[in-house]
């Protein structure tokens, strides 16, 4: 797993107003593999979002029995559930839409794994 310019997951986890973004991908994947510096990049100009970058192959057991067929895979979660979960496109500034979107809808939800309680649990 990697944390891109964010030190200390572990308490950044802990934090009652914590908002995960998370992307799952593969490391063979080339798509993969070009979105995740631009990924790093909205990281450092979103500091208060925790971004995890999450190779399924090392990491299978953070998603239990979720089967992850399409890259990139983001899920963002916060402290009252799944925000969204599934395939976007790779381009960042889907992203930041569906962040800004979750910002001002705080009652929407989707459903998916519960990647914040695994990810306390590691």
């Amino acid at each position: 797993m990697y944390l891109p310019g964010q030190p200390d997951l572990a308490s950044r986890l802990r934090q009652p107003d914590v908002l995960l973004v998370a992307c799952l991908c593969a490391q063979w994947c080339g798509t993969c593999r070009e979105y995740q510096d631009k990924f790093g990049e909205l990281a450092t100009r979103l500091p208060r979002a925790t971004f995890v970058w999450v190779d399924i192959e090392d990491e299978p057991d953070l998603l239990g029995d979720e089967d992850i067929e399409n890259f990139p895979t983001l899920l963002v979660q916060d402290a009252s559930g799944v925000r969204f979960y599934g395939t976007m496109l790779p381009h960042i500034g889907h992203l930041e839409k569906l962040l800004a979107s979750v910002a001002a809808d705080p009652g929407a939800h989707a459903s998916g794994p519960d990647l914040l309680a695994a990810l306390r649990e590691d």
